[in-house]
């Protein structure tokens, strides 16, 4: 597919963009005329820059442990200096981990939710403005479960993502003056992910389907096209925002 060069020479990079949502938004970043670097953990990134390079993109990349605040400097450092600077952070770095009740959930698991959700969008944030200017753009994946609090087992999970929708508002509001803008997108059933994949049973992918009044779920594309919009030098008026993308199942 074709794209128009709407992000002509925005320097971007795209945290855990190997699979699923973030790839998707690395492709069509790239397609749309933007210099992307991904960092990813669940996969060598050496096996994503080369099969990117087959379809014609071509990306920078850097393995990255999100949850690591020194490494994140160092990693986020070292790609925009290889861009020759940047204009977008696309903060997508992020997991369930696995299904706990509240009751059952131990102390260690709900920290290792919150670190790779919250802690690793403060990190990847906070060392992206020491390169963000004017025009630049902070877009963080959250999640419908932040809206509704998420489907069983999922507590740690909602209040994650519903903590990533309080911290961009707040940044919108600190970075504004500079003229970054900061917002969030919230999709709802996304397919062609490693979460459904591992974590929703095709029955239960079925019954939200069911649900959604657009009669589909969503897939990457999806997510990458409003990503997109957020990224453009162009959307300069958009701040604080949080889209929900869900095919009508959910909204405020």
């Amino acid at each position: 597919m074709e794209h128009t060069a709407t992000l002509s020479g925005r320097r971007v990079i795209v945290t855990g963009g190997g699979v699923g949502i973030g790839l998707g938004i690395a492709r069509r970043f790239a397609r749309a005329g933007a210099h992307v670097a991904i960092t990813t953990h669940s996969r060598p990134v050496e096996d994503v820059v080369e099969m990117l390079a087959t379809e014609g993109i071509e990306v920078l990349g850097a393995q990255l442990d999100a949850r690591d605040s020194a490494q994140t400097d160092r990693v986020i450092d070292e790609l925009a200096g290889r861009l020759g600077g940047l204009d977008v952070l696309v903060n997508n770095a992020g997991g369930l981990i696995a299904r706990h009740r509240v009751a059952q959930m131990s102390d260690e698991y709900w920290d290792k939710v919150m670190a790779l959700n919250v802690a690793s969008v403060f990190y990847a944030s906070r060392a992206a403005l020491r390169h963000l200017g004017e025009g630049g753009r902070i877009v963080t994946i959250s999640s419908l479960a932040g809206k509704n609090g998420g489907g069983n087992g999922s507590a740690a999970y909602a209040t994650a993502k519903a903590a990533l929708d309080g911290f961009t508002r707040a940044l919108a509001k600190e970075v504004a003056p500079d003229g970054i803008t900061v917002n969030a997108i919230a999709p709802g059933l996304i397919l062609d992910t490693p979460f459904h994949e591992t974590f929703t049973p095709a029955e239960a992918q079925q019954q939200a389907i069911n649900a959604i009044p657009l009669g589909r779920p969503g897939y990457p594309a999806d997510v990458a096209a409003a990503a997109e919009y957020y990224a453009r030098a162009d959307s300069g008026f958009a701040t604080g925002t949080s889209l929900d993308l869900n095919g009508g199942a959910y909204f405020a």
